[in-house]
């Protein structure tokens, strides 16, 4: 894996205004540069995207997928690490349920922005050889 792709959903465009007691004062600008530190010191790439349409994002899963002829994130067949910049079960009951932490790999919650470093690293090792 030389490329991680950060996909972030619908409002994250208004991280660092919206809700600072909750999502903190960093910006999407902010973390993009985060994420690109953090994947350049590991040796790899950031595809870093936003979008507030769910279907944008899914069109994206498989184009990160390539190869990949139905199915969304199971199908792809990539690694996933669901990210949650607030811990969500401290938070309303609908924000409890997630249709991605079933299928993905691993999932941070409650780290803030750090959150995203927490997750690339864990890509970057649950893709290296064992042993290694």
């Amino acid at each position: 894996m030389t490329t991680v792709f950060v996909l972030n959903g619908p409002n994250l465009n208004l991280l660092g205004g919206r809700e600072p007691e909750v999502y903190g004062t960093a910006t999407l600008a902010d973390v993009e540069r985060l994420c690109r530190e953090t994947a350049g010191e590991l040796g790899l790439t950031v595809d870093f995207r936003q979008s507030n349409r769910e279907g944008e994002l899914v069109d994206w899963l498989q184009e990160a997928g390539a190869a990949v002829a139905a199915g969304t994130i199971e199908g792809a067949r990539l690694p996933v690490v669901e990210v949650h910049i607030s811990n969500v079960h401290r938070r309303e009951p609908f924000r409890h349920h997630s249709y991605v932490s079933a299928v993905a790999a691993g999932v941070v919650v409650g780290f803030g922005v750090t959150g995203y470093q927490l997750a690339i690293r864990g890509l970057h090792q649950l893709r290296r050889p064992q042993g290694g």
